[in-house]
Parts: C-alpha cells; structure tokens; sequence
C-alpha cells in the first residue's frame, strides 16, 4: 500500500491520540494545582505549629549508626554498563545461593529490606540497591533521565554486573511498579518475584480511570508533576510531611524508632536529595494510554488489607492479567502499606514457601 495512503488512513488515529493526551494532561495538571493548594495548607500548617523547625529542612551532617550495621551486610557501588552510573547497595550471603534482588519505593532506600537482608542471606545472595536518585547512588537531575525505560536498563545491568543471569525479584511501592514492567520486558532475567503493594502501572491506570477513590487515595502524585515545589513543601518544618508518612500512628510503620526514621530522612535531606524520587513520578504519564500487557512470571502478591494508598481491588484486577497458576496471592487482614517492615515474619512465611523449591 502506498505510504501516503497509510499516512491518510493512521491521521485520524494519530489525531485522537494527539487530543486525548493533550485532554489527560490538562486534567494532570488542574489536579496538580488543586494538590498544591492542599498541599501548600498542611505544609503551611506544620511550620506554623513548630515556628522553631523554620520553613526549610534541617541537613543532616552525619548519618544514623543504623545505615552502618554489619549484620546487614557490606556496602558496595556498581557502575552500569548502560548509563554509566554509579548504584550503590549493600550485599549478604554471596555463594550461599541464587540472586534475591530488592527494590526499595518512596520515601525509602535500601534499609526498608533490612529484615528481609538478615532472614534470607543463610540461603540467598541478597541485595538491596539505592535507586538512581537514592541514597548515595548517582543522581541526575533531569527528569528525562528517569523514564521507565532507563529505569529498566539500571535493573539489567545490576543483575549482569553482579554476575549472574537471572534473580529473584522482590519489589514494594514504586520498585513493584519496576519490577513488573521489568518482568513482561526481561523475562528470561526473572525467576520468580515477590511483589509488595504494586500493581502494574497498566492495571493501575485502566483500574483508576473506573474508580475514582483509587485517584484520590494517590492525589500526592499529582502534586509531584509540578517542577520545585514538592520538593520545598516535602522539606518545610525539616521533613515534617515525610515524617508524618512515615510515622503516622495508623497510617505509617509501626514501631519505626527516631534512629530508623533518620535512616530514612539522611538522603533526602542533602542538596537536591528529593528531585531525583520526585523525577520517577514526573514521568508517569508520558506513556499515557497504556496496552494491557499479559503476566506470566511466577509471582507471590502480598497486600495490606488496610492499606492507606492503593485500593483491594486493585489484587484483582492484577490476577485477571496473569496467566492461570503463575500468581500467588495474600491478603494481610488489617495491615498497611509497609509489610516488608510491619510485618517482615509473615512475610517471610510466605517467601520462604513461595521459594522452597528453588532450594531443594
């Protein structure tokens, strides 16, 4: 067929595509906005309530004693082949067995893997990365140096770097999200995954586009479109709004101790320590609208009952992606969004089951 015919008959596509992008972004950043004035108010709010902290946060000079914990294993940097970066990790149990990846979300780093370093170094090679953009791992700037894609080339190369040809991939929050991507794009590289609060971005979008609450209950990510701001409304009265995430008495991790919260706060609070987590949501609609993509990777699913940012529904829209008997799913009655470090002992039950017979 001529290709000035295929030209004329694709223009209408191509046309509806152009307006329904030019449509979602308007409606991205009307939300943006409504989220900044919210946002703006609460940030507002703490300052005035501790008038000592200042509108700016405090940088911390040294980091916790936690970070430096032996028993958690020893640290190390790789350089990707891909990008040339430098990820910095932390790695136990080299020779003791297969690969056990971990991927860290937001507000967190690798310390988040803590329990799960110490419980499977015995039987596993486990390593927890920092993230481009985390922690002391290499942090470009520019959004354009977050796009799935890149993200995608940083996992491979970590896996090839370490020297092995496949892993165990488990993944919470925004590694999820990773690591579910990375498993329809590298399947050879994954031997099974374990998945913590994350479903994959394309049942994420088509299951918000049907239920609005999901949108509310991720409203913070309209916010993160914005250039600077969430990075100084994140940063007033030192932290506070990360702090509340991530200690709030229903909401957050229980039990975190001021030593582990600072784990946690260390990173984000050196010279451009926030842009580089915020960058990974400032991309998340570029590829708006998504295809239905089939799973097929092994998987064990783990999702808090109660948790604060992602909808139940959202389990079953994932399992209707997948192909029968490749998904395993738990639901935690009455648990949030942190399992890996709110309920690291059922966690492991079921990893340890999960993978039994990858160590017979």
């Amino acid at each position: 067929m001529p290709e000035l015919v295929v030209t004329a008959l694709l223009a209408p596509s191509r046309l509806s595509l152009k307006l329904l992008r030019a449509f979602m972004w308007s409606l991205v950043f009307s939300a943006a906005l409504v989220a900044a004035a919210v946002y703006g108010c609460i940030a507002l709010t703490h300052v005035l309530c501790r008038p000592r902290r200042g509108c700016c946060g405090r940088r911390r000079r040294a980091a916790p004693a936690c970070l430096s914990d032996p028993s958690l294993g020893e640290h190390g940097f790789l350089t990707l082949k891909s990008s040339g970066l430098r990820l910095h990790y932390v790695s136990a149990g080299q020779g003791n067995g297969p690969l056990m990846l971990f991927l860290h979300g937001f507000p967190e780093n690798w310390f988040s893997w803590r329990y799960q370093l110490r419980e499977f170094q015995s039987r596993f090679h486990v390593v927890a990365v920092d993230l481009r953009g985390y922690g002391p791992s290499d942090a470009p700037q520019e959004v354009d140096c977050y796009t799935t894609d890149l993200l995608m080339a940083d996992i491979q190369d970590i896996i090839l770097g370490l020297g092995y040809s496949k892993c165990i991939l488990v993944a919470h929050d925004w590694g999820a999200l990773l690591a579910w991507n990375f498993s329809i794009y590298y399947p050879s590289l994954v031997e099974r995954m374990v998945v913590v609060s994350g479903a994959p971005m394309s049942v994420y979008q088509d299951y918000s586009l049907r239920h609005i609450g999901q949108l509310f209950r991720s409203n913070y990510m309209f916010l993160f479109q914005l250039p600077w701001l969430p990075e100084k409304l994140l940063s007033m009265s030192d932290f506070q709004m990360l702090k509340t995430t991530l200690t709030h008495r229903k909401k957050g991790i229980p039990h975190l101790t001021p030593n582990e919260l600072e784990a946690f706060l260390y990173n984000f609070s050196q010279p451009g320590g926030l842009t580089g987590p915020l960058n990974y949501y400032r991309n998340l609609f570029r590829n708006f609208p998504l295809e239905p993509q089939e799973l097929a990777t092994p998987t064990l699913l783990l999702w808090g009952e109660k948790d604060t940012y992602f909808e139940l529904g959202l389990v079953g829209a994932t399992g209707s992606r997948f192909v029968p008997g490749r998904l395993e799913v738990h639901i935690l009655p009455g648990e949030g969004h942190w399992i890996p470090q709110s309920n690291p002992q059922e966690m492991h039950q079921y990893m340890w089951a999960f993978l039994q017979d990858l160590l017979n």
